[in-house]
């Protein structure tokens, strides 16, 4: 069962889940990067390009708090294209006794994904606050807009709108439009919008890239996709 809520860190998620049936799980690329906690230990995981197939014991419990497109980087101290489409331990990225402290600190919480977002507070409070012309970068492009406007409206070259997309990201700012994209589509089929209007009102040319644009980046046929996340 999974369960999220809005986390006292600006912007982020904090969610739970215990995963109750078979199989390999799917999580779809997002735009973000999460902080985990999994049977006992710290995880990171990097911005997917494509659907993560979870795998492992499927009565464990997860919890993570999910960071808002372009903040983790500033949080975890490495460059988000370091960690692109990889899961890998905290300890492999900070020194292993300062984890092993927050591992432990984390572990004794009554709640782990509370344990979590105290963590993440803690960093942030010493980091440098989200850079606001990625926040911007962000919501144009959420909203649609197109890649070489929302940079001239930046004040960016495309190679230093891209270099501070790979830092900030994982990727270049296509991949993250891209992205973006699906997951306005998602959500406007779910609503149950047919699947041509909701690739016109979500900017693709038609029907048939919207369906070439899911299977890509979630492994599945657009119905599938649905049927599966009901």
């Amino acid at each position: 069962m999974y369960s999220e809520r809005a986390s006292r860190l600006p912007g982020a998620v904090v969610w739970t889940n215990t995963p109750t049936g078979t199989g390999a799980g799917r999580v779809l690329p997002d735009g973000c990067m999460d902080l985990l906690w999994h049977d006992g230990r710290l995880l990171v995981a990097g911005p997917d390009t494509r659907a993560h197939l979870t795998e492992g014991d499927a009565t464990r419990p997860w919890a993570g708090i999910r960071f808002h497109p372009g903040t983790a980087p500033a949080l975890l101290g490495v460059p988000a294209h370091e960690l692109r489409d990889r899961r890998p331990d905290l300890a492999d990225l900070w020194p292993a006794a300062q984890v092993r402290r927050l591992t432990a600190r984390v572990n004794a919480a009554a709640d782990p994904a509370r344990g979590l977002e105290d963590l993440a507070l803690r960093r942030a409070a010493e980091a440098a606050p989200p850079d606001p012309v990625l926040l911007r970068l962000v919501a144009a492009l959420d909203a649609g807009r197109p890649i070489a406007a929302t940079a001239d409206e930046l004040g960016l070259s495309a190679r230093q709108l891209h270099r501070r997309s790979l830092t900030a990201f994982g990727y270049g700012p296509k991949t993250l439009a891209r992205i973006l994209r699906l997951h306005r589509a998602l959500a406007l089929a779910r609503t149950g919008v047919p699947f041509a209007e909701t690739a016109t009102r979500t900017g693709y040319a038609d029907q048939a890239h919207l369906s070439r644009d899911v299977r890509d980046l979630t492994g599945l046929p657009l119905s599938k996709l649905l049927a599966a996340r009901r």
